[in-house]
């Protein structure tokens, strides 16, 4: 039986720190990912197990139906799973790489408010990206994300797959 090494990962989160300075992360937004810097994406809350962005409701995010546009609902949601999988490619030992292979969503109710996707799934990325390391093979996850109004209204659920490899 082959021994298997111990996965050590950082214990310091890039992403966290580039949180707790609003500024950079803006700067961040706007040269890496600019629409989501224009429709004024908000992390609300960020750890290693729980992520949660918003994406308020106006000019630049709505539809002709008077609610926000699938479109940022997505950006937002997929940010929130997205920051999890991010910190744990960057906390891990080894280079990474990720991507997103499927998104499904379900939408319940017209968003006409600011919107909070929630994901919860931290602690599920970091454990396939362990995975990922311990093999040649790519592993991939489906994490969930929700998406509450201001009135706490469940309006979205999205699924994102991520894949996680390890770079040679």
């Amino acid at each position: 039986m082959e021994k298997q090494e111990k996965i050590v990962f950082s214990t310091e989160s890039v992403i966290a720190d580039m949180l707790r300075k609003p500024l950079r992360f803006r700067m961040y937004l706007l040269l890496k990912l600019p629409l989501a810097f224009l429709a004024g994406l908000r992390v609300e809350r960020f750890d290693a197990s729980v992520s949660e962005v918003s994406v308020p409701f106006r000019f630049l995010t709505k539809n002709p139906f008077k609610s926000t546009y699938f479109a940022a609902l997505s950006m937002a949601a997929e940010l929130s799973s997205g920051l999890q999988a991010m910190d744990a490619v960057q906390r891990s030992p080894r280079p990474v790489s990720m991507l997103v292979l499927h998104m499904k969503a379900d939408f319940i109710k017209k968003a006409r408010s600011r919107i909070f996707f929630k994901s919860n799934d931290g602690s599920a990325i970091i454990q396939a990206v362990k995975e990922c390391l311990q093999s040649t093979e790519g592993q991939t996850i489906t994490v969930c994300t929700k998406g509450f109004d201001s009135n706490g209204l469940h309006v979205a659920t999205f699924w994102f797959t991520w894949t996680f490899k390890q770079k040679q």
